[in-house]
């Protein structure tokens, strides 16, 4: 139970930091990359970012299905939560984040670039308030032991 709940903390925390990282300096800089290179630099940057992301969201998901199903000292209303807050971000993720990259590798465009860092915030703070309810859980777990 506990090597799950630190395997959560470690992806959560590892996804906070990298999407405040997306959120404040990379996507902003897309408009700086320059149209000629857009296309070819998109491209690799959605095939490169899979290797990066792909992992971590994956073991946050599984961790916290398992911390769910597995855990009778956590608080069942946080894991719930937390769980909540994956399925918005997996969301997000799916329906407003790839469609915006997708209309990118196409050519930079004003509009898509705007749209996807606009909205991207819905996973920033998704999962911002995740680490902090994965942090209160192992907080707490903490303290029971």
């Amino acid at each position: 139970m506990e090597l799950i709940l630190l395997t959560q903390v470690f992806a959560t925390l590892f996804m906070v930091g990298l999407i405040w990282f997306v959120q404040i300096v990379h996507y902003p800089l897309y408009a700086n990359v320059g149209r000629e290179q857009f296309s070819e630099y998109e491209a690799l940057h959605n095939r490169l970012t899979m290797w990066v992301v792909g992992p971590a969201m994956l073991v946050e998901l599984v961790t916290a299905v398992l911390l769910l199903k597995h855990s009778p000292n956590v608080s069942s209303m946080l894991s719930w939560m937390g769980l909540g807050l994956l399925i918005v971000i997996w969301i997000a993720t799916a329906t407003l984040s790839v469609p915006a990259h997708d209309v990118l590798t196409a050519g930079f465009s004003d509009v898509a670039h705007h749209k996807l860092v606009l909205t991207n915030w819905i996973r920033t703070v998704a999962w911002t308030a995740r680490g902090v309810i994965v942090m209160v859980i192992t907080s707490s777990h903490l303290g029971n032991s």
